[in-house]
């Protein structure tokens, strides 16, 4: 009768958690907002965010981190998305700039946080619902940066069955890490590897950045053509 009377309490809080997920919002709207920069409707045309939003789920309410954040476009989106009741922490090593874009209105509810790759967040950042970190994995791979340490600093940062988003630039079969810093790619499966060796489980690929066209030999910088990107989407059993 006792695993009876767990087994429904444990049905009640799964169904009181799906009813507390608040609906996805207008992605595309999102996107379209007015006051967006002018250097972010450039980005748009090469990182699709209408289709990332909707690929990483990302939904008002949400408590969420975007690692190494750089400039802000994808924290920025994120802000959007997570709205006054969410949060977002956007996390960069000592060398930051989100300046200029920590002052639109949008970005009130984004913590900035400062620390190395192995230890990205405070120790109070803890029941992530989600972590992005995109077109920056690839250079973890030649500089001093252990990244074991920082997909496990990941895991331990979300809650269970929160997401870990991995993009990069894709490299050919068998490129493994080896052209992290002469081209900045990286090759998926050694993405995959790493993450789950911390514990994570691959549950998605987007392939709304994929271009068959791009032969992955050349230096992702002024491409002749869009470079061919993978999306990962990890979770925390």
């Amino acid at each position: 009768m006792s695993n009876r009377i767990a087994m429904i309490a444990a049905l009640f809080a799964v169904l009181a958690a799906c009813a507390a997920v608040a609906p996805a919002p207008d992605y595309q709207a999102l996107v379209a907002s007015t006051d967006r920069s002018d250097t972010d409707r450039t980005n748009d045309l090469r990182r699709k965010p209408a289709q990332f939003l909707a690929f990483i789920d990302v939904r008002p309410g949400m408590t969420v981190a975007d690692l190494s954040s750089g400039g802000g476009y994808t924290t920025e989106l994120l802000a959007r998305a997570v709205g006054a009741t969410g949060k977002v922490y956007a996390h960069n090593t000592p060398k930051a700039r989100l300046e200029e874009r920590m002052k639109k209105p949008v970005m009130k509810n984004v913590v900035e946080v400062v620390g190395p790759f192995e230890k990205p967040f405070p120790p109070e950042v803890r029941n992530l619902d989600l972590v992005t970190f995109n077109f920056n994995y690839h250079d973890t791979t030649y500089l001093p940066i252990d990244r074991t340490a920082m997909n496990r600093a990941v895991f331990d940062a979300l809650k269970p069955g929160g997401h870990y988003i991995v993009a990069d630039h894709s490299a050919q079969p068998g490129a493994g890490i080896t052209v992290g810093k002469s081209l900045h790619r990286i090759e998926e499966s050694a993405v995959k590897r790493e993450v789950e060796m911390a514990g994570f489980r691959l549950v998605g690929e987007g392939g709304f950045l994929r271009n068959s066209n791009d032969p992955r030999t050349a230096p992702v910088a002024n491409p002749a053509q869009f470079n061919d990107e993978f999306v990962l989407k990890f979770v925390k059993p």
